[in-house]
């Protein structure tokens, strides 16, 4: 058959028909225009080939390039033929007048676009997203702010609904806020995280003049508190030493002292309910080889009483400014507690009291105690009189305070030992000994609560870090001997030399 037209007889090469889309018809007439461009350069020299002839608008001829020619992979020939059309269209431009020269970078551009097209659509690696410029990413949803409102913070950008508080979780809308680390907060959050508050009215520590944070702080139960409550008649239990909150009324008694609620719950408050701890303090004494010979009477009395007893004695160092135990020596008349008072409100009323009349005979008179206070420390004041009770009837005279209260305190110390860390190698504990009490508190009955225990453990940091000579430093210089030598030893040492045993 034949062909349809004879300007299609000549093509020596094989060829393809197919529909000729809109970037094929660019590239055909940059065939065309480079190819009349070397014909009106050359003439027709080179008669004998041809460039391909165009059928219609719609269909166009093509070389394909014979395989046996060259094996290369289609990709590497496609961009050789890439390369070598972009090169033909710099030619063609540098022979355009300067009017026309803008085509051959438009043509440049459809050139690599071309390119583009010839990679592979799923590349052998991950895309990378693209972010145009001006392009924000949200640090709070992670999502793109687009074009509305953002802040700017910590070199990256916000909604504003996103950048929120770190402790409440709230918007911050202020103008200033605060930062800790890269986390943001409200100022009143981040005060409220980290400035102290008094643990008396509850507010904000006020700075002093030199814009610091000025507050007291109890050594032991590290309660913070402003200065001025030192000075504006806040009370302070007698037992523990804590302030009282504005939030928790402390009970009042009526010699003027107050008591918290933690220390109430185990106060011996007559003479009746703290025989048994006496007693079973004196057993304690009795199981260490340390028998008290003669019955020392032993009485519970108010703060007045007591301060009258101390005037009346001759003999005795008494630490200041509250004494809280007394062992007597002289004849004196002294008022007792003989009924617990009654609970009204917050105040203890109707206590019954009676005077009695002390004689000496023997060495020692009797031993007083403060009423009102915890089983614990009022145990730790009778172990202490107790001891002096015990040098004066065996003989020990004219010791100097240091050695006296020192030892003294030692055994107090042991008896609270016993009570708070069972097992003591001195003492036994005086718990199953005191149950007897006819008070319905069970740390009277020998089952020891945690607060109780760390009231003890309290009294006893009291005794080991007091700043007076005599007790506190009589107690350390007393303790190192006890633990050196033994307290029997150290006891017959102080009764030959009047000294601690070095």
């Amino acid at each position: 058959m034949a062909p349809p037209s004879s300007s299609v007889n000549h093509i020596s090469n094989p060829c393809i028909y197919e529909r000729k889309s809109r970037f094929m018809k660019w590239l055909s007439k940059l065939f065309k225009s480079s190819g009349s461009a070397r014909s009106s350069g050359g003439g027709s020299s080179n008669s004998g080939g041809r460039q391909p002839q165009f059928l219609g608008e719609e269909s166009m001829f093509w070389h394909i390039p014979r395989r046996s020619m060259d094996d290369r992979p289609r990709t590497e020939r496609e961009k050789e033929e890439l390369d070598h059309a972009i090169a033909l269209s710099h030619a063609e431009g540098l022979n355009r007048p300067n009017g026309q020269k803008w085509r051959a970078d438009n043509d440049e551009d459809l050139a690599w676009a071309l390119q583009d097209s010839l990679i592979p659509s799923n590349p052998p690696y991950a895309p990378q997203p693209y972010n145009p410029r001006g392009y924000r990413l949200c640090a709070g949803c992670r999502r793109d702010i687009g074009y509305g409102n953002y802040l700017g913070c910590m070199g990256t950008f916000f909604h504003p609904d996103c950048f929120r508080c770190h402790s409440c979780g709230y918007p911050i809308t202020e103008h200033e806020f605060s930062l800790s680390g890269r986390d943001p907060y409200h100022k009143s959050c981040f005060k409220e995280m980290t400035h102290p508050k008094c643990e008396v009215c509850h507010q904000f520590i006020p700075t002093n003049g030199a814009g610091l944070i000025e507050y007291r702080c109890h050594p032991y139960w590290s309660q913070k508190y402003c200065p001025s409550h030192e000075h504006d008649h806040t009370s302070r239990c007698c037992s523990c030493e804590r302030l009282e909150s504005w939030t928790v009324r402390y009970y009042s008694l009526e010699d003027g002292r107050s008591l918290c609620l933690e220390c109430m719950e185990s106060a011996i408050m007559d003479t009746g309910d703290c025989q048994p701890l006496y007693h079973a303090i004196r057993d304690c004494y009795e199981g260490m080889n340390m028998k008290l010979d003669q019955q020392i009477p032993m009485l519970l009395v108010e703060r007045q009483a007591l301060n009258e007893a101390i005037v009346g004695e001759k003999n005795g160092f008494h630490h200041m400014p509250e004494t809280r135990g007394l062992c007597l020596s002289e004849e004196q008349t002294v008022t007792s507690i003989l009924r617990r008072p009654k609970i009204g409100g917050n105040r203890l009323v109707g206590i019954r009291t009676q005077p009695q009349k002390l004689t000496r005979k023997c060495e020692v008179t009797a031993i007083l105690v403060l009423y009102g206070l915890p089983r614990l420390l009022t145990g730790a004041i009778l172990a202490h009189e107790l001891m002096h009770g015990w040098l004066r009837l065996k003989g020990y005279r004219n010791l100097n305070p240091e050695v006296e209260e020192g030892i003294c305190q030692v055994l107090s110390y042991m008896w609270l030992e016993s009570e708070v860390l069972p097992g003591s190698k001195y003492m036994p504990s005086t718990s199953a000994a005191s149950s007897s009490s006819s008070s319905s508190s069970s740390s009277k009955k020998g089952e020891r609560s945690g607060v109780e225990k760390k009231l003890g453990e309290f009294f006893m940091h009291q005794i080991a870090h007091d700043g007076s000579p005599a007790y506190g430093g009589g107690f350390r210089a007393a303790n190192a001997a006890v633990n050196k030598y033994g307290l029997h030893r150290t006891l017959e040492h102080i009764r030959l030399t009047g000294n601690f045993p070095l």
